[in-house]
């Protein structure tokens, strides 16, 4: 990875994971490229990110042998280091990212490419909150339906709301740091927040909107797509 002295001023870079297989979304192919509003949904996704100039380059983790983007070209850079875990993809996203001239003090937003919701204007606003920060930070919505935990398909325990935040993506952390992160947690983190927060620090949350959600479920579909059709009339 490139040296501080070989680039004194950080600069940002989008890393965005789409090497799963969405088996929760019930379709029979990955499900970041399933059609929404006309398009592959990580088609927005990509869109979004490339719509802020301040993004020096985005590089898109893929599974080994995934051949959409043979068929579907993109400016984005296409790298096939897809790992068994989220956290091992972002980690070798990481990897490819110094072997194209990244240093460890740039900053990288990794995001989710199935958050095809997130808009230039969210990316833009967690740039200006953490790029004068020590640690970093996410875009997150502070939780406002009451939350049970559950035991045997029954509410054990009401727990209180007040602190609590769905966490969101972009996560953006200097390279080097996260490297550093994941490399100590494993696999078994499931967002890059937690990965730093085993280093001991405290990643900013920089508050967002519930638009920004995860396509995760079937009726996810149709709610993105109704939001995107919206945006545009």
């Amino acid at each position: 990875m490139a040296t501080t002295e070989s680039n004194p001023n950080p600069r940002f870079f989008a890393l965005v994971p789409c090497a799963g297989t969405g088996t929760r979304a019930g379709k029979s192919g990955p499900k970041q490229y399933e059609r929404i509003a006309g398009h592959p949904m990580v088609w927005h996704t990509l869109a979004a990110f490339a719509a802020v100039r301040r993004i020096a380059r985005v590089l898109v983790v893929v599974a080994p042998g995934d051949g959409f983007f043979e068929r579907n070209r993109t400016s984005a850079l296409v790298v096939p280091c897809g790992g068994a875990t989220r956290a091992a993809s972002v980690r070798n996203g990481l990897y490819e990212l110094g072997r194209v001239g990244a240093a460890a003090h740039d900053w990288v937003l990794v995001h989710d490419a199935a958050r095809c919701l997130v808009t230039p204007e969210l990316i833009d606003k967690l740039i200006d909150a953490c790029a004068g920060d020590e640690v970093g930070g996410l875009l997150a919505h502070k939780l406002a339906d009451t939350l049970k935990r559950e035991e045997g398909g029954r509410v054990a325990a009401t727990l209180a709301r007040d602190d609590k935040w769905l966490a969101q993506t972009p996560q953006m952390f200097r390279i080097g740091m996260l490297m550093e992160a994941l490399e100590r947690a494993g696999g078994q983190v499931t967002d890059e927040s937690c990965a730093i927060e085993g280093l001991g620090h405290r990643p900013l949350l920089v508050p967002d909107g519930a638009q920004n959600l995860k396509v995760t479920y079937p009726e996810d579909f149709e709610l993105a797509e109704a939001m995107l059709k919206g945006r545009v009339r």
